[in-house]
């Protein structure tokens, strides 16, 4: 397998504001953008960062999304907001959205906010940090298009929704949990092919429901712990979607509505409306290192937390670069090329 070309993170996150900016995006969108796209190749979470780029310039060029949405916010109850994306890409409507769940936080203690229908959201692990770095805990939910299989079911039928929650821990890093429903994302499947890797066993299915391991025949993936992870996902679907009234796996079923679209509810917690908001936090902060402390299996393999492996990663590629495979770097000089923009120097 080849080696990976590296980019500077500075480099990238130019690289994808420009893309976006060349596209027809404003500077403070392209920059919300690539806030997102590097903080999950920062992270390790490539499957969520640059290489899904030139996705979302299709997105814009078939006007699955709107580069110039007119996003509207309602607050009809002073806990309560909804942030009406008008098919906004997800990294500007979510990041609006987190932001106004803190700034009721700040007022009620809790702030929950429905987005409604906003495009592919990115890595939902971003926005809840953004809550955590400003002293909050964040939450997320998001519910999509139907991808994922569902037990007894033929063909797909539930979205592979993911769940992120992000907890201050004072010195520590946060806790930091950012999961889909399925056992492995859409965006992780295409990960595999470009890298040429075949796929975990038992994690994704062919169009008509056979088991495969290859990359290139995987459409579906199936839900984590089978009903459970389905049903977390229909839940997110009611919590999100249904709550906010833009329901999307019933019409997808019905009537056949096949728009890519996306719904979320974000949550800020203002631990001070509980008590005393730096305790807690070192309280998170001992409670993961009672986890930490235990005694490993392997000597070689510490005990972790959610959170310490992307804060490792994120520094390690922030000082040395960020890889991208060799499908990721062909398919950027493809859409570079159309463009006519310059990719970022490799190092």
């Amino acid at each position: 397998m080849a080696e990976p070309s590296k980019v500077a993170a500075s480099a990238l996150r130019a690289f994808i504001e420009k893309t976006f900016t060349t596209v027809g995006m404003s500077a403070d969108d392209a920059a919300a953008m690539a806030d997102v796209f590097l903080w999950a190749n920062l992270r390790g979470v490539d499957s969520h960062g640059v290489a899904r780029v030139p996705r979302y310039v299709e997105l814009f060029a078939s006007g699955e999304a709107n580069l110039n949405a007119e996003i509207r916010v309602d607050r009809p109850r002073p806990g309560v907001a909804f942030v009406s994306a008008d098919h906004a890409p997800g990294p500007v409507a979510l990041s609006k959205g987190m932001q106004c769940a803190i700034d009721i936080a700040r007022e009620q203690g809790v702030g929950w906010v429905q987005v409604k229908e906003t495009v592919h959201a990115g890595a939902l692990g971003y926005y809840t940090e953004l809550a955590a770095n400003q002293g909050m805990i964040g939450l997320g939910f998001l519910a999509g298009m139907p991808n994922m299989a569902y037990p007894g079911a033929r063909g797909a039928a539930v979205a592979t929704s993911p769940f992120a929650v992000t907890v201050p821990a004072g010195d520590r890093a946060p806790f930091s949990l950012d999961m889909a429903t399925a056992m492995i994302a859409l965006g992780k499947i295409n990960q595999y092919k470009m890298k040429g890797l075949q796929l975990p066993p038992a994690s994704a299915v062919t169009a008509d429901g056979t088991p495969t391991t290859d990359p290139a025949e995987a459409k579906m993936p199936l839900p984590l712990g089978g009903i459970k992870g389905a049903g977390m996902s229909l839940g997110f679907e009611l919590l999100t979607s249904v709550l906010a009234g833009v329901p999307i796996v019933a019409p997808f079923h019905g009537e056949g509505n096949k728009r890519h679209r996306q719904n979320a509810v974000l949550i800020a917690v203002d631990p001070a409306a509980f008590g005393d908001g730096a305790a807690y936090a070192t309280a998170v902060a001992e409670t993961l290192s009672a986890i930490t402390g235990l005694t490993p299996l392997d000597e070689v393999a510490p005990v972790s937390v959610p959170g310490e492996r992307g804060t490792r990663t994120a520094q390690a590629r922030s000082d040395g670069g960020v890889p991208l495979p060799k499908g990721t770097w062909t398919a950027l000089g493809e859409m570079a090329e159309k463009l006519g923009i310059e990719l970022p120097e490799r190092i």
